[in-house]
């Protein structure tokens, strides 16, 4: 057996909160295919002509809210959890952001020349979405083909329903949770449309019908709204919520196209109006806090509830470095690939 090593990889921020290391940040990210999936030219325009002239400033002052002493909360959480998983697999391993530093080339480096065959990667991200998974899949597999070694890559699929996985991010919930939260809002990084129905690989499933993700079908596998729906339930069901209980939503939408809906900053806005002032909101799109959870949900999110009239409201903080969460990628990455693969069954 090749000797293995593990590869934890998160998608990235800026190394500073000025608008010139944000607006590099924004342009690396928004550049990538699969974030914008249009052809060279017109995403070019959209990002140098539309987006980085403006809107570098107001991320970069969404940063400042939440920096730190010692820089990116994301940047912090990420190396934290891999320090804690070092405490329990002895084998090598190295943390990179899909975007910005420390970069996903010197850490596949620093595997090989530690003597790596076989390289596991963890992408961060519990479910699929070619802007998260598919990239940093395809960007590590290209930095070891460019070492010219014969080290391989093997990939931890989405596990958006490990049980494992369920569990630590319930448990993390009923931990800050208020016994008297009116509701449990899940709220999910949003994706366009498109992203959905260009994964879908029947062509003829996914937003078809309202009801797409209660039917089985072969697109569950890459559909990232059914696999949200299934993270959810999966909570839910472990809480004890009933259907009134507990809500999903999407934030984070960029640009004129259909995103999915319903809009968190639209929800949040309308809650008090149904009756709905104590509110706990949880982000399990992300396993490490960051800018969309502290600033977008902590803070804006917060501010604008309390403006409309609510009461009360929990952000449930990630799983961060929680030991019940570094136990399940413990015992992924300690599994040897070919009994490997609890956490690909779909719900």
């Amino acid at each position: 057996m090749p000797k293995r090593g593990i590869l934890l990889v998160n998608l990235g921020s800026p190394t500073s909160t000025s608008i010139r290391d944000v607006g590099r940040y924004l342009g690396e990210f928004l550049m990538d295919p699969y974030v914008i999936d249009s052809p060279w030219l017109i995403r070019k325009i959209v990002v140098s002509g539309f987006i980085l002239p403006f809107r570098p400033k107001r991320t970069a002052h969404a940063y400042e809210r939440i920096w730190e002493p010692s820089g990116s909360p994301l940047l912090r959480h990420s190396r934290e959890l891999r320090d804690a998983l070092m405490q329990r697999v002895p084998l090598p391993i190295e943390l990179a952001m899909r975007y910005g530093e420390p970069n996903i080339g010197d850490a596949v480096r620093r595997l090989v020349d530690a003597g790596v065959g076989e390289i596991v990667l963890v992408p961060l991200y519990p479910h699929h979405a070619d802007s998260t998974r598919t990239t940093t899949i395809v960007a590590v597999r290209e930095a070891a083909a460019r070492l010219g070694s014969n080290v391989s890559v093997s990939v931890i699929p989405p596990f958006h329903s490990d049980p494992g996985y369920l569990d630590a991010l319930t448990a993390s919930i009923r931990g800050v949770m208020p016994g008297d939260s009116q509701l449990l809002l899940f709220s999910y990084h949003g994706l366009p449309e498109r992203h959905i129905t260009s994964a879908d690989p029947t062509r003829n499933h996914c937003l078809k019908s309202p009801d797409c993700c209660d039917k089985p079908s072969p697109a569950h596998a890459t559909c990232y709204r059914h696999q949200v729906f299934a993270t959810s339930r999966g909570v839910a069901t472990r809480l004890g919520l009933t259907s009134e209980q507990w809500r999903v939503s999407f934030q984070s939408r960029l640009g004129r196209l259909p995103w999915l809906t319903p809009y968190t900053d639209q929800v949040i806005d309308r809650l008090p109006t149904e009756g709905v002032t104590r509110l706990t909101v949880v982000c399990p799109a992300f396993v490490a806090d960051n800018l969309e959870t502290l600033e977008e949900i902590g803070l804006t999110g917060r501010e604008r509830f309390l403006a409309a009239g609510g009461e009360h409201f929990t952000l449930v903080p990630c799983l961060n470095a929680d030991p019940a969460w570094v136990d399940v990628l413990a015992t992924w990455c300690s599994t040897p690939e070919s009994t490997r693969g609890s956490a690909a069954r779909a719900s």
